[in-house]
């Protein structure tokens, strides 16, 4: 078993660089199957979940070239196939956005359910619902989702989400962007990553208006051309990093980010006593003095994002009062309380409503990284806390955050990555 171990108690300082957003990769990678001729993109986050994308797009006869550690050439020209691998797909969320991919490139797909971090039910039913708009049968069959458009091809459609998802809004834009005639999405998600997405694709001869506010148009054209793009970087990884420095105390500066994208969460960290200073496309953040209580609520952009409730958790356990924070997204996003009880936090949870009664000190312990952003947290806690914490199920983490452990070491935290052989594994979970 793999794990992180840290030592609790360093203030970080120094300086960290972003890498590309996870959320816009795994939508523009496989947006690439729509393409004719290659697509350069940059600023390619290292993750695990963008690995299994492209191993994907591979298995499907991409051809992928690495130009160096951050950018791709990828070509998709002489794909024939509409079926995804089980295997991987079944591993990653994002998966769902081959439908859209396939779909508007050949008018049909067979791409398996997608898994990811388990949140609570999240439903592929408005995804569905535009396909459907758009003239496609959609049925799920021996676990792989089945799309087909019989006329061959989708059309234009007025779609209207009866609620704001930012997968549906991506996928029914990605399949509308070579439908014949205009396709408009009512009521569409406004994060970040779908403006990269419709830029990207805008970039290679899509014509899509409106991405970033809540009516989106696609009017579709015969076909893409290669070019190429830059993703932008990630907002999460910022807000993951302003976090830690808010828990662990001390002074860095984030670069090459969008700060605009971070107002949410800089407004949340200010309020709790967080100094935050903006120059160009970078952040520097410092804490020297004692936190104080704040009530957060998750909603979709531009609101505070669901992606970091469990980072501004640990940022609350040490917050002197009580603060109260309500999840407006997901179902499921608080299995970390347990984790975090085990460091000494006294949090208690409600449905979607946890009450945080800050304490003075967090203590090391064993704990577990039960989903993506909740490893985050659990790092985070970690940073803060007096003595030694050994995070497992870090693979979790992996899928998100390029280089956590090196970045965190260069900013002064005490975390290395270890393997402890199976009879210690065992000993561990029997305890």
């Amino acid at each position: 078993m793999t794990k992180y171990v840290i030592r609790g108690g360093n203030p970080l300082h120094g300086e960290v660089v972003i890498s590309g957003a996870k959320n816009a990769a795994v939508a523009i990678i496989p947006a690439a199957l729509l393409v004719d001729g290659v697509c350069r993109i940059e600023n390619v986050p290292q993750i695990s979940d963008v690995t299994l994308i492209l191993g994907i797009l591979e298995d499907l006869g991409a051809q992928i070239r690495t130009v160096n550690r951050t950018t791709l050439d990828i070509d998709c020209s002489n794909i024939r196939k509409c079926r995804a691998s089980y295997d991987m797909a079944r591993q990653i969320r994002a998966s769902y956005y081959l439908v859209g991919a396939l779909l508007g490139r050949f008018g049909n797909a067979y791409v398996p359910m997608p898994g990811g971090c388990d949140l609570g039910a999240r439903p592929i039913d408005q995804h569905e619902k535009g396909f459907y708009a758009m003239g496609a049968r959609v049925q799920v069959i021996n676990g792989y989702i089945d799309a087909k458009a019989p006329a061959g091809r989708l059309h234009g459609a007025h779609i209207y989400f009866d609620v704001v998802s930012v997968g549906a809004t991506m996928n029914v834009m990605i399949a509308a962007v070579l439908a014949d005639g205009l396709t408009v999405i009512e009521n569409a998600a406004k994060e970040p990553h779908i403006v990269d997405l419709a830029n990207f694709l805008n970039s290679m001869g899509a014509d899509i208006m409106g991405a970033g506010t809540d009516v989106i148009k696609i009017r579709g054209v015969p076909r893409l051309c290669g070019g190429t793009y830059s993703i932008i970087p990630d907002q999460i990884e910022a807000g993951t990093y302003m976090a830690a420095v808010a828990a662990a105390g001390g002074e860095v500066t984030i670069q090459n980010i969008i700060p605009k994208h971070l107002d949410c969460i800089s407004a949340k960290l200010i309020e709790m006593g967080v100094e935050i200073t903006e120059v160009g496309d970078s952040l520097t953040v410092r804490r020297n003095g004692p936190l104080t209580k704040t009530n957060v609520k998750t909603l979709p952009y531009p609101g505070f994002p669901t992606d970091m409730q469990p980072q501004i958790a640990a940022v609350l356990c040490l917050a002197q009062g009580t603060s109260i924070l309500t999840e407006g997204v997901w179902d499921n996003r608080y299995r970390f309380a347990d984790e975090f009880r085990r460091m000494g936090a006294n949090i208690q949870v409600d449905g979607k409503i946890a009450v945080i009664e800050g304490v003075r000190q967090l203590t090391g312990a064993p704990v577990s990284a039960c989903d993506l952003r909740a490893g985050a947290g659990m790092i985070i806690a970690g940073l803060a806390a007096e003595g030694i914490t050994e995070i497992d199920q870090i693979y979790h983490i992996e899928r998100g955050y390029e280089d956590i452990v090196p970045k965190l070491a260069g900013l002064g935290a005490d975390i290395h990555v270890e393997t402890t052989s199976t009879e210690e594994d065992w000993h561990i979970h029997a305890v």
